[in-house]
């Protein structure tokens, strides 16, 4: 059996869903292989930080259903939050703030700990400390589907090529062609994807990264 990945996050399922209006209509209508689809692409929303591009060609192929399935389920039972070309979950984002509030509380308590004690200096001295610097390993960025689509625009280039470029990386742990680590995503995505064809013609930014601007 393969080992779950040490950087997967888990999430709430609400024991009670199958008894929501929303979720029974569903059910009436596809059967629990809807119920199926609706829970899959729940987890896919919520390892592409709640946010995905609405090609549902790509969402049937992944999930191995057809796509007129496909676009009732997201469309039709209001399980989902329609933006232009994306969609989100309510749902997602709920669980999304309750573990980024859970992880800002555990650092505010490491700070804490750390602030009222003097181990780093009573444990270590100066060249030990100096040989953990040098052992540890530098964090790497990845941006966010919307910091991605944003970058594009300021530069002139599609909303959708933004998309593909980010599902690209996000699918290959934010490594290139050649399998090196993408260290500075900003000058990846202007090496590659910044070409002629890419370019905005009549394409407007999405409202809800309007607001971002603002």
């Amino acid at each position: 059996m393969d080992k779950i990945s040490k950087n997967t996050f888990y999430f709430s399922h609400d024991y009670n869903t199958r008894n929501d209006e929303k979720i029974k209509e569903l059910i009436f209508n596809y059967g629990m292989s809807g119920y199926g689809i609706y829970w899959s692409i729940i987890e896919e929303l919520y390892q592409n930080t709640n946010v995905l591009h609405l090609n549902y060609e790509r969402i049937a192929f992944e999930l191995r259903a057809d796509i007129s399935s496909i676009k009732s389920i997201i469309n039709d039972f209001n399980l989902f939050v329609i933006s232009d070309e994306n969609f989100s979950s309510l749902s997602v984002q709920k669980r999304l703030d309750e573990r980024n509030n859970k992880s800002e509380k555990a650092r505010l308590s490491v700070n804490k700990r750390w602030s009222d004690t003097n181990v780093l200096q009573t444990k270590y001295d100066s060249n030990t400390i100096k040989e953990r610097k040098g052992k540890e390993k530098k964090v790497i960025y990845t941006p966010l589907i919307d910091e991605v689509i944003l970058y594009f625009n300021e530069k002139g280039y599609t909303k959708d090529s933004a998309v593909k470029a980010f599902h690209y990386y996000q699918e290959n742990n934010w490594k290139d062609s050649r399998n090196n680590q993408v260290k500075n995503w900003k000058q990846k995505m202007q090496g590659v994807w910044f070409k002629d064809e890419n370019k905005i013609k009549n394409e407007q930014l999405p409202a809800h990264l309007t607001r971002v601007l603002n």
